[in-house]
C-alpha cells in the first residue's frame, strides 16, 4: 500500500497517458473502419467523415460510454485474486492499455483493420497469466466474449443482407427507382434515427441526470425519428424535384448519399458508446483502486474526466492516422455505392447499439466486416475480394497473442519501474 500512498498521483497520470494512447489507437483503427463505408462509397470525403466522427464519436463516448466498462474491467479476470496485492492489478491494467495502444497504432500505420476488443482482452489475459496464473482469468466470461465475435458478424451480415435486399425490391427493381427512392429513403431515415435515439435516451441521458421510463423512451424516440423522416422527405422532394421521371440508378444513389450522412452519424455514435470502454475500462479500474487505497470494488463510479479523455483520444487518432485503415475497409472488400454502404452501416450500428445496451464488448471491426460481407453476398460471391477478407481475418488472429505478448513485456517493465 505504500506504493499507492507515495505514487498514487503519478500512477493515475501515467495510466491516463496510456489510456489516452489506447483511445488514439481506437480512433486510428476502429473509427476508420466505421467511417470507411461512407468514404468508400464516395458519399463523404475523408475530411467530412472525420468531422462527423469527431462530433458523434465524442458524443457517444461521453453520453453512452459507461455501460460496458465493467465487463472489460471485471468480466475478463477475477479481481479477487489481487485483493492482497492491488498494486499488481494496477500494473497489469496499465500494461494492458500500453500494449493494446501500441499494437493498434502499429496496425493502423500498416493499414490493417484489427479489433480493439481483441487487443485489450488479449493484453489483460496476458498479464493475468504471468502475474497470478491462468486461474485468474474468467474463462467462462472470455468464452462469452469470443462467442460474440462469431455471432455479431453473422447478425450484422443478416441485417445488412435484409436491408440491401429490401432496397433492391422497393427501389432499384421498380419501374421508377428515383420516385420510389424519394418515397422509401425517408422511411430508412426513420429506422436509422430510431436506433440512435433509443440508445441515447434510454442509456446515455442517465449521465446528465435524465431518467425516463421504457414507454417514455419509445415515445420520444418515435417523435424525434418522425421529425427526421418528415424533414428528410421535404428535403429530398425539394432537392430532387427535377428528377421525377429519372429512371437511372445514379439518381437513386445520389438520394442515398443523403441517407449515408445520417447512418454515418449513427455509426459514429454507436461506436463511441461501445468501444470507448476498451480504453476507459482498465483506466477506471486503476483510478478507482488508487482512490480506494487498494480496495477492489465490484462496481465503481467512473471519474468525470475519464469519458471525455477517451472521447478526445478517439478524435485525435481518427484525425491523424485514420485514413489508411479507412481506405482498406472502404474499397478493399467489395465495391460500395451509397445504397450498399448504407445497408452495411445501418446493420453495423444496430448490432453495436444492441450489444452496447447489453454490456457485451463486441468487436466493431468484425461487426462491420460481417455487414459488408452481407451486402457482398446479396450481390453474389464474385462481388467479394476474398484475398482482402483472408488478410483481414489473419490480422484478427494475430491481434490476440500480440496484445498478450506486449502486455507481458510491459507488465514486467512497469513493475520494475515502481520497484515491484
Amino acid at each position: 500500500m505504500d506504493i499507492l500512498a507515495n505514487y498514487g498521483t503519478i500512477i493515475i497520470l501515467v495510466a491516463a497517458l496510456f489510456g489516452f494512447l489506447m483511445a488514439i489507437g481506437i480512433g486510428a483503427n476502429d473509427v476508420a473502419n466505421a467511417m470507411g463505408t461512407s468514404v468508400g462509397s464516395k458519399a463523404l470525403t475523408v475530411k467530412q467523415a472525420i468531422f462527423i466522427a469527431m462530433i458523434f464519436e465524442f458524443a457517444g463516448a461521453y453520453l453512452a460510454g459507461g455501460e460496458v466498462t465493467d465487463t472489460i474491467k471485471n468480466g475478463v479476470i477475477e479481481t479477487s485474486f489481487y485483493t492482497s496485492h492491488p498494486e499488481v492489478l494496477i500494473y497489469g491494467m496499465m500494461s494492458a492499455l500500453l500494449a493494446a495502444g501500441t499494437w493498434l497504432l502499429l496496425a493502423s500505420y500498416m493499414g490493417w483493420p484489427v479489433s480493439t476488443t481483441h487487443s485489450i482482452i488479449g493484453a489483460i489475459i496476458g498479464f493475468a497469466c504471468v502475474s497470478t496464473g491462468t486461474e485468474a482469468v474468467d474463462w467462462h466470461s472470455v468464452q462469452g466474449i469470443v462467442g460474440s465475435w462469431i455471432i455479431t458478424p453473422f447478425i450484422a451480415g443478416l441485417f445488412a443482407y435484409g436491408i440491401f435486399v429490401s432496397a433492391q425490391r422497393l427501389i432499384f427493381d421498380t419501374e421508377n427507382p428515383v420516385a420510389n427512392a424519394k418515397r422509401f429513403v425517408p422511411v430508412y431515415m426513420f429506422l436509422t434515427t430510431m436506433v440512435i435515439a433509443l440508445v441515447t435516451i434510454k442509456k446515455g441521458l442517465k449521465h446528465v441526470g435524465l431518467h425516463l421510463t421504457h414507454g417514455e423512451a419509445w415515445i420520444y424516440s418515435i417523435l424525434f425519428s418522425t421529425l427526421v423522416m418528415i424533414g428528410g422527405y421535404l428535403y429530398i422532394k425539394r432537392k430532387f424535384a427535377s428528377q421525377v421521371e429519372d429512371h437511372s440508378f445514379a439518381g437513386v444513389e445520389s438520394i442515398f448519399s443523403i441517407l449515408m450522412v445520417i447512418t454515418a452519424c449513427a455509426m459514429a455514435f454507436a461506436h463511441g458508446s461501445n468501444d470507448v470502454a476498451n480504453a476507459i475500462g482498465p483506466l477506471s479500474a486503476v483510478v478507482a483502486t488508487v482512490h480506494n487505497m487498494g480496495e477492489l470494488t465490484a462496481k465503481s463510479e467512473i471519474v468525470w474526466w475519464i469519458l471525455p479523455l477517451g472521447g478526445l483520444g478517439i478524435v485525435v487518432g481518427l484525425a491523424t492516422m485514420g485514413h489508411k485503415v479507412m481506405a482498406t475497409i472502404g474499397t478493399g472488400i467489395t465495391e460500395l455505392t451509397p445504397s450498399r454502404g448504407f445497408a452495411a452501416q445501418l446493420a453495423t450500428a444496430t448490432t453495436v447499439v444492441l450489444a452496447s445496451g447489453t454490456g457485451l464488448p463486441i468487436s466493431t471491426t468484425q461487426t462491420l466486416v460481417g455487414a459488408v460481407l452481407g451486402v457482398g453476398f446479396a450481390r453474389g460471391i464474385a462481388a467479394l475480394n476474398m484475398g482482402v477478407v483472408r488478410n483481414i481475418v489473419a490480422s484478427w488472429i494475430i491481434t490476440l497473442p500480440a496484445g498478450a505478448v506486449l502486455a507481458i513485456v510491459f507488465f514486467y517493465a512497469i513493475q520494475a519501474a515502481f520497484g515491484g
